[in-house]
């Protein structure tokens, strides 16, 4: 009794696996990485068309990740278990840099706010404003986002500010918001408002150390240009 060979996308699959368990992430295209990651969403079916399906719709693999569930649904073959496992990716990566963020003094690391601010406020289609509450030695007591407002401006109150730091017995704060046009250039709002959440602070002896603005591949520190 002779077996029937297995089906071309199951030795691919075995292969590709083998390819990055030998070769790393390096080794492999953007496409085949997304197929490795729908292969334990799609068990009996090849999973190249969907993948290169998703590059093409949102120009990239941040894009997929940084796509909304309901973005996602619009892609033809993609059931709400991938749905669930790209967005699981992400915020494992997002809960990942944030352990990373808390392991150290704050403004020993910058670039790992940064790196931080950006996975947590990646894909956000409205302005949202987040705040990093510091103990006396600049290491991260935790993060809250106050608020998400429109596309153009988020209404924070520096009141909401600051009784958030106070309920953790912060220190200091680093302010981050993010500007989804990707222009990273504080706007005269962003300015009044890092002046009012700083003259707050500072009559309860809480520092704002820096404001960070992440939009595209870059951001802009207040601390940096030396606006605070």
């Amino acid at each position: 009794m002779t077996t029937s060979p297995e089906p071309d996308h199951l030795g691919h699959r075995a292969r590709l696996r083998r390819k990055f368990l030998n070769a790393g992430v390096a080794a492999l295209h953007d496409h085949e990485l997304l197929e490795l990651l729908l292969f334990h969403a799609v068990p009996r079916k090849d999973t190249k068309p969907l993948a290169k399906a998703l590059l093409a719709r949102f120009a990239g693999i941040a894009g997929v990740l940084d796509a909304t569930p309901d973005e996602l649904r619009a892609v033809k073959g993609l059931s709400d278990t991938s749905i669930a496992l790209i967005g699981l990716v992400r915020e494992l990566g997002t809960a990942r840099l944030a352990e990373k963020m808390t392991g150290g003094a704050a403004l020993s690391s910058p670039q790992a706010v940064v790196a931080f601010a950006r996975s947590a406020l990646a894909g956000r289609r409205h302005e949202a404003f987040l705040a990093v509450f510091l103990n006396a030695k600049n290491k991260v007591l935790g993060h809250q986002v106050i608020h998400e407002g429109t596309v153009d401006h988020a209404v924070v109150y520096p009141r909401r500010v600051i009784e958030q730091a106070l309920a953790r017995r912060a220190a200091g704060l680093i302010l981050v918001h993010n500007h989804p046009s990707g222009d990273t250039a504080p706007s005269e709002d962003d300015k009044r408002l890092t002046a009012r959440i700083g003259e707050a602070a500072r009559h309860i002896d809480i520092r704002v150390l820096d404001h960070i603005i992440v939009g595209g591949g870059g951001y802009f520190s207040f601390a940096e240009q030396r606006l605070l």
